[in-house]
């Protein structure tokens, strides 16, 4: 079924392309969400008549991704990440990871657009990652992820020395009692003779 995109379609296409899509997509999908009008004369008359202002906005996106290109190549995303002391990371850098870090430094991009090596990075160093932008337009991202480890910290041990006290002085204190317990049945046993 042929249908005309009302909107950019990730991976089908940009708005006014005409696409050929299976009739279930279209009918479940594209038309509910106004992503896409069916392929009639009406219609196609319709976007022929805003063709120049979706170039327009196309021509905007381009602009764009240029931009947000040259400023993602220039920047090294830093990730500290709790790790071993062989460089191995506890968890795992991914692709959302690198999407949360980018929206805290303003740059918002879908995760589905960050293409990590080996979809995640295990261990401590310098990576490339790839961002897909608008079109065939990608950028190469630096990303340095660096241990984080974290220092355990040890209990105090006053309240153990004092348990520890209080245990040494009582021992003594209980054989002192059981002795007096024993002497005097050896008393009665003196007199019993």
């Amino acid at each position: 079924m042929k249908v005309i995109l009302n909107k950019d379609v990730h991976p089908l296409g940009e708005e006014g392309d005409v696409r050929d899509v299976a009739r279930g997509y279209a009918r479940n999908y594209l038309f509910p969400r106004g992503l896409a009008l069916p392929y009639t004369e009406r219609n196609l008359k319709l976007f022929e008549a805003r063709r120049e202002e979706i170039e327009k906005r196309k021509a905007e996106k381009r602009q764009n991704a240029a931009s947000l290109k040259e400023r993602l190549e220039s920047l090294e995303l830093v990730l500290s990440m709790p790790a071993g002391a062989n460089g191995k990371l506890y968890g795992a850098v991914t692709n959302q990871t690198i999407a949360d870090e980018l929206a805290r430094q303003g740059f918002q991009i879908e995760r589905k657009k960050i293409e990590v090596p080996g979809n995640h990075i295990k261990s401590v160093g310098k990576y490339k990652v790839t961002v897909r932008l608008y079109e065939n337009a990608s950028a190469e991202l630096t990303v340095l992820v660096q241990a984080h480890i974290e220092e355990k910290t040890e209990e105090p041990k006053t309240t153990h020395s004092k348990q520890r006290h209080q245990r040494s002085s009582r021992a003594p204190e209980t054989k002192e009692s059981s002795g007096d317990a024993a002497a005097p049945a050896e008393a009665s046993q003196e007199k019993t003779e």
